[in-house]
């Protein structure tokens, strides 16, 4: 076995690494305080190849494996969550869902937009009486002349009403017992979108409620054959899960890295509290859990880029991840003392940005019971 990652793929880190410095650092307090979609951050992300890295170069797409997307997310989340998921979402959930199920013609019409960062789209899942029981979908879509007339609601949904977006798509009941995923573009009448949702975290991210009332489209915007939507959606599910556990790495080192800076200048009964078991203990703890959650991720996008089944892996990934996240901030915040809960000091915004982690993309529980059943009990 070889651990080591190759040079493309650190390439990846030294870019991203430098560019969520460079450009991504300065910026995100503010852009967490004024909850301010980064517009202009999205399009330099777009110029360095990260809007479409796993699309093939034909549609516009940088044609890279999953390992080089994971550490591009884990780099981006080190230092900003808001960024991070805004990649993600668009990538994982708003592009792959085309490139995967779509037609050659829809393929065409939307993959050289969303794969270059022109566009981004949306995946509209969640509803709110179906949460973790994402089956039980109300939104209902009926054909009529030769259109999908959609009528219901969506709610949490990323990236799903900024001024690049270029469509939903959606899970709805096609007919009784069937579930299928449609495109529902942006500008459609009868499709509406509220204002952004003001949350916890992820304050920078475009988070929205979607209504459908008579909202028409084309009977051609069926993503990949009638009542396939609830297999399509868990196959989404599964890569998601990846780059969320990617985020929960990212966010994880990012919670080490002020920690560590911080308990080696910060002096308390004449000298660092760096050299005082209780914090060192603590660091050496968030060094170890980095390694072992660093290597779930790279191993789940290693299983999906062999063309393997992945499911499990992404599943455990996720899960441990997210609650490596949660112990690394609390640990981190509490080393940073006081000034740890004042908001001039990024700890604090890391501890908010932290807990969707373990809801978004299937939450802790459906995460374990995602587990079980592969591990048939």
């Amino acid at each position: 076995m070889n651990f080591d990652l190759d040079q493309e793929h650190e390439l990846v880190r030294s870019t991203v690494r430098a560019f969520a410095q460079e450009r991504v650092a300065p910026v995100a307090e503010e852009l967490d305080r004024e909850s301010r979609f980064p517009y202009d951050l999205v399009g330099e992300l777009a110029e360095l190849g990260l809007m479409g890295m796993t699309i093939p170069e034909e549609y516009g797409g940088g044609g890279a494996d999953t390992v080089s997307y994971a550490v591009a997310i884990e780099e981006l989340t080190r230092v900003d969550s808001s960024v991070a998921i805004t990649v993600a979402a668009h990538h994982s959930l708003g592009t792959l869902p085309i490139f995967y199920f779509g037609s050659d013609e829809q393929k065409q019409q939307w993959l050289p937009d969303l794969a270059s960062g022109r566009k981004l789209a949306a995946f509209g899942l969640t509803e709110p009486d179906a949460g973790s029981d994402a089956g039980a979908t109300r939104t209902h879509a009926e054909l009529r002349d030769g259109q999908w007339v959609v009528n219901g609601s969506k709610i949490f949904i990323t990236n799903a009403g900024t001024d690049i977006t270029a469509f939903v798509t959606i899970t709805a009941r096609t007919g009784e017992g069937e579930v299928s995923n449609l495109i529902v573009p942006n500008g459609t009448p009868g499709y509406e979108i509220s204002k952004p949702m003001k949350k916890l975290g992820w304050r920078a991210s475009d988070t929205r409620e979607l209504s459908f009332k008579d909202a028409a489209v084309p009977e051609g915007n069926l993503l990949g054959p009638r009542g396939q939507g609830f297999r399509q959606f868990l196959e989404i599910l599964d890569g998601g899960r990846i780059s969320v556990a990617a985020m929960g790495v990212g966010l994880a080192q990012g919670a080490y890295d002020l920690a560590y800076s911080y308990a080696k200048e910060r002096q308390q009964f004449g000298k660092p509290i760096a050299t005082f078991q209780a914090v060192r203990f603590k660091l050496a703890d968030m060094a170890t859990e980095l390694e072992a959650g660093r290597n779930l991720v790279y191993k789940a996008a290693w299983l999906k880029d062999q063309g393997r089944d992945f499911a499990l892996a992404a599943a455990q990934a996720k899960l441990y991840t997210g609650e490596l996240a949660n112990r690394a901030v609390n640990w981190a915040l509490q080393i940073h003392g006081g000034y740890g809960y004042m908001d001039e000091y990024p700890i604090s915004r890391l501890y908010r940005d932290q807990k969707i982690l373990e809801i978004g993309e299937g939450t802790n529980e459906v995460q374990r019971m995602v587990i079980a059943r592969h591990l048939g009990v």
